[in-house]
């Protein structure tokens, strides 16, 4: 059994933000650190899958919808996104593989929480789409089929932290690391014997600089301004998401 746990997820390729969570001594010393899917989508996606691949078997892997969607873009299918095509051609064929390979979810057991499944989105689905809002009814349905003794889920995908109960079972979203929807800072939690919600703070306009400076993605100054600055509010989000929820 795992006595603490961290939790990171939607890091989307943005270096500076992870490397500011990785040197956060909660992060360092914990026997695991669950990855929840969307990691390398973004600017600096060779440099941030070399960082977390140096963790070694602390790093627990989850596939998210960017991340599947990286592999398929690869393969000659494009996604929406111009940094997502981007970032498919810059991995190697390794980095591919690793994403390819990924589970949908993993359960680990942790001290104080008993078995936790860990996902991107919801434990059925990559890119479905719950919110801190979202009606229980919805909650039921997405956890059709967990077994009983599974009541802590960790997400992420909507990139806005938040912690509630649902249909008896504790839902947990650490926030973004790379593209945080409500305020500046890098998001993630730490699980065991609780669950604590975290932002780490660092140098936005160094970490925008930094970005603009060493990305090959021709965008990269807008991209680091728009997501590393979270010049989308929670709000905002909220907006947007709320009607992919089936509210």
């Amino acid at each position: 059994m795992l006595t603490r746990v961290a939790v990171l997820s939607d890091i989307h390729g943005a270096l500076p933000a992870l490397e500011a969570v990785l040197a956060e001594p909660d992060v360092a010393t914990p026997e695991k650190i669950v990855l929840t899917g969307d990691i390398a989508a973004g600017p600096q996606p060779v440099e941030v899958l070399d960082l977390l691949t140096g963790l070694g078997d602390r790093a627990c892997w989850v596939r998210g919808n960017a991340d599947r969607e990286l592999v398929e873009a690869r393969a000659g299918r494009g996604t929406p996104f111009e940094v997502s095509n981007w970032a498919a051609g810059q991995l190697r064929e390794d980095q591919v593989a690793r994403l390819a390979a990924l589970p949908l979810t993993v359960t680990l057991e942790i001290a104080g929480l008993g078995p936790v499944l860990f996902c991107h989105a919801t434990p059925r689905d990559d890119e479905e789409v719950v919110l801190v809002d979202t009606r229980t009814a919805r909650w039921t349905e997405v956890f059709t089929d967990l077994p009983e003794e599974v009541t802590t889920i960790v997400c992420g995908h909507t990139h806005m932290p938040f912690t509630r109960l649902a249909d008896r079972r504790l839902v947990v979203n650490p926030g973004s690391v790379g593209m945080p929807y409500g305020g500046p800072g890098a998001y993630w939690a730490l699980l065991g014997p609780g669950v604590q919600l975290r932002r780490t703070r660092f140098d936005v306009d160094a970490a925008c600089a930094r970005v603009a400076a060493e990305s090959g993605f021709p965008d990269a100054a807008g991209w680091a301004d728009e997501y590393l600055r979270s010049r989308n509010s929670d709000i905002d989000a909220l907006t947007v998401f709320g009607p992919l929820d089936g509210r």
